[in-house]
């Protein structure tokens, strides 16, 4: 069956008369695993995620000991602090590179030795199931295989893609405003070549299969490592046609279908995520059938729709979005975030937003210490692409008097409505302990996107969050309050159903319901800075056995009247989540 998929798209990719040399190469990739591998081969997960999966996004240095590796420094952090609220850790890019804080590999199969090893690695996957980035829609200028490819080494002969004269670049869509092209020099002369993120990281050319079969490698030496969830990087922009567009092309598309068929031949235990930061109707494309592509698409939209939620103190946009938003029939679920290694991405909100509501963005970011990342448009003209600056501090403006308790609330409000949606949630380290900007970092690199990816000694953490009257501690505190709470409620499962209420503009509501509807959680979330009192009406289907509510965050109760009603008081920012009482 899977073999008879492969076939089918690589005929769509490459022509029949290619197509069969290239399924034999890639069907030997399979069985080598398998031979390799055959004690250890998964088997079909009957659900691949539950409401007990959590994912923390970090760096393999993000906590920093001299005595020992990163990694190991990491993993002892870890184990210390928070084996008990996630069971995932994505470790980005822990190659060596030549820049982009990980993402121009220069050596896909090595771990960076200033990180560690594979068996720090291996170490840190006996307790977390682990994420790797798969960064293969290009690959650094320093690596060896671009150095071949200059040096004219036929194994590498158009592994990249050299543009000439007869390429139409007029309807490019373009993630940066830097060149698209870099001139470089071969051993057969000068060259154009195509650099979608820098110049640095040079594109791999999908035309040429050779990639294609190498990279499949690539991705099951991921598994054998030890990785349960691969990232697909910057996966839109794999494809490149003349004329085109050259984002989320259907080669695209079946290249990933190509990755999920082999998976499931050699370890369908092992899932695809795919980073898209496109806007949502291109971004759930990745699903494809539900069955057949990625089991993991980022929710590209939350973030900037919580952050434009609690600029204006009002919920009704995000409420809108949510209500209309549609999930697959199938396992495959939405990886949910606010905050990650990059900025908030601004293209999501294309169609949601108006102009003068991602402006409003724009200016808070700006207003409180952040940077803003543009892209080139078709008229050559400049539109945001992503605000630079962490969670936190796009939320609360570190140069104000507001108090702490208001600033920490406010954040945990909308880390909790995060939390609350339907999917699996990712939380990036830095937003776990209410990091605020590092501006000296993006001064010492240049670079816009430093401002959110500062590093910390092991000394530094462990004094902050032993300090229970520290920033960090509080919001550390908080989080892993809200993350041990929602693993234990069924009403969390990716599968369970979602409804969103309307509960006035400076609220905003979510009842989870599962499979066994009396174990539901109604989810209320205040977005603004004033007290207010709402009225629920629990006459939903299939919840009606309740008698009372009990919020699971303060341990409060509350009686509801014969019309099923209940009046709940909510403080500024508070977050309340509460499930029925027999």
């Amino acid at each position: 069956m899977e073999e008879k998929i492969i076939r089918r798209h690589l005929n769509f990719i490459y022509g029949e008369s290619l197509a069969p040399s290239v399924e034999k190469q890639i069907l030997d990739k399979v069985e080598e695993f398998r031979e390799h591998r055959q004690s250890e081969l998964g088997s079909f997960p009957e659900k691949y995620f539950s409401q007990e999966d959590v994912v923390l996004i970090t760096y393999g240095d993000q906590v920093r000991w001299s005595r020992k590796s990163t990694l190991r420094a990491l993993n002892d952090f870890l184990m210390r602090f928070l084996q008990n609220e996630f069971n995932t850790v994505h470790i980005l890019p822990f190659f060596p590179f030549s820049s982009d804080d990980g993402f121009a590999v220069t050596d896909y199969h090595s771990v960076n030795p200033k990180l560690g090893n594979w068996n720090d690695i291996e170490k840190l996957g006996t307790r977390f199931n682990l994420m790797f980035d798969a960064v293969i829609n290009h690959i650094s200028r320093q690596s060896q295989w671009f150095r071949r490819y200059l040096e004219g080494d036929n194994e590498f002969e158009n592994f990249f893609i050299e543009v000439d004269d007869s390429w139409d670049l007029s309807q490019i869509v373009r993630p940066r405003d830097n060149p698209l092209l870099t001139k470089v020099n071969t051993a057969t002369g000068s060259r154009q070549v195509w650099a979608t993120f820098s110049s640095d990281q040079i594109d791999l050319n999908y035309a040429n299969p050779g990639v294609l079969v190498k990279i499949i490698g690539l991705l099951l030496y991921y598994v054998q490592e030890g990785a349960k969830i691969i990232r697909l990087d910057a996966i839109a922009y794999l494809w490149k046609k003349s004329g085109t567009s050259c984002i989320n092309l259907e080669e695209t598309h079946r290249i990933v279908k190509i990755f999920r068929a082999v998976l499931n031949l050699t370890a369908p235990d092992v899932a695809l995520i795919t980073e898209t930061n496109v806007p949502h109707e291109q971004n759930v494309s990745y699903f494809g059938d539900g069955e057949d592509e990625a089991q993991l698409v980022y929710q590209f939209t939350l973030p900037p729709l919580v952050l434009h939620t609690f600029i204006t103190e009002d919920a009704r946009k995000l409420s809108e979005w949510a209500e209309n938003l549609e999930f697959p029939d199938t396992d495959a679920t939405f990886f949910n975030f606010l905050a990650s290694h990059d900025g908030i991405g601004v293209r999501p909100a294309e169609g949601i937003l108006a102009e003068g509501e991602i402006d409003e963005m724009v200016s808070q970011t700006r207003a409180h210490g952040g940077k803003v990342s543009y892209k080139t448009d078709h008229n050559e003209g400049k539109s945001p692409y992503e605000l630079n600056i962490t969670y936190f501090d796009a939320l609360s403006d570190p140069g104000g008097d507001e108090k702490m308790k208001l600033q920490v609330d406010r954040f945990m409000s909308s880390q909790a409505i995060m939390l609350a949606f339907r999917g699996v949630p990712g939380i990036y380290f830095n937003s776990l302990i209410g990091a605020r900007n590092w501006v000296q970092g993006m001064k010492e690199t240049g670079r816009k996107r430093t401002i959110n990816r500062e590093k910390f000694t092991q000394r530094k953490l462990e004094e902050e969050l032993t300090n229970p009257n520290s920033l960090m501690a509080r919001v550390f505190g908080r989080y892993r309050e809200l993350l041990r709470i929602r693993k234990n409620q069924k009403a969390f499962h990716p599968s369970s159903d979602q409804q969103v209420l309307n509960l006035g503009e400076g609220v905003f509501a979510l009842l989870r319901v599962p499979d066994d509807p009396s174990e539901f959680v109604l989810c209320i979330h205040s977005v603004a800075p004033d007290k207010k009192t709402i009225e629920l009406d629990l006459g939903f289907e299939g919840i009606r056995k309740a008698r009372g509510l009990h919020d699971l965050i303060s341990g409060d109760s509350f009686s509801l009247t014969s019309e099923r009603k209940a009046e709940i008081k909510l403080s500024p920012y508070q977050v309340a989540w509460l499930e029925g009482r027999r």
